[in-house]
């Protein structure tokens, strides 16, 4: 078991490390997400079946997923779009922060959902850049594997693969930036 745990971790780091600035995006959703899943998880069912601890755990750590994405945005360059994005982040660290006094799911339910349509409108967004970038590059075979691999299609052994994968539990923690990426 020890030495799949080191696998994991280290195929984590190899990923995280090698993945562009839109990919950590994309991976830094995916940890907020599994958080929120794993929170709702452990307040479900009636009391004598909560995991209170781990409940806050996972909420705390949704929380600094929602203030990592807050600190980078780049509000000067991102205009009213990025102040938006800000406030929106604000709302949800607030439901959050809420969802862990009363220890009811709700809130982080709907803190799930938000990032869950923020991943996908910003995955969307990815695919329809590498789409335009093909069209006017159709020669460049590395980003025909990546418009692929984004689209979940079948990618010839031969062709380079983007080191993205989907989320994988991992047991040993990471940390990046100021918030822990696996657990």
């Amino acid at each position: 078991m020890e030495n799949r745990n080191n696998a994991q971790y280290t195929y984590q780091a190899t990923q995280i490390s090698t993945a562009t600035k839109e990919q950590l995006l994309l991976i830094t959703y995916d940890i907020g997400i599994k958080a929120c899943r794993t929170a709702e998880a452990a307040l479900a069912g009636d009391d004598t079946k909560k995991d209170f601890g781990l409940a806050n755990r996972e909420i705390i750590r949704a929380q600094e997923v929602i203030r990592e994405l807050m600190v980078t945005l780049n509000t000067d360059r991102g205009g009213e779009m990025a102040k938006s994005l800000v406030r929106l982040y604000d709302y949800m660290y607030q439901l959050l922060v809420d969802a862990n006094i009363k220890k009811e799911p709700d809130n982080v339910r709907t803190v799930r959902g938000m990032l869950e349509e923020l991943k996908e409108t910003w995955e969307g967004a990815l695919v329809q850049l590498l789409q335009d970038y093909q069209a006017a590059h159709p020669e460049d075979e590395d980003f025909r594997t990546a418009i692929s691999e984004l689209k979940g299609d079948e990618v010839p052994a031969s062709q380079p693969q983007l080191k993205v994968q989907p989320s994988r539990p991992a047991a040993a923690p990471q940390k990046a930036g100021s918030f822990t990426l696996a657990g």
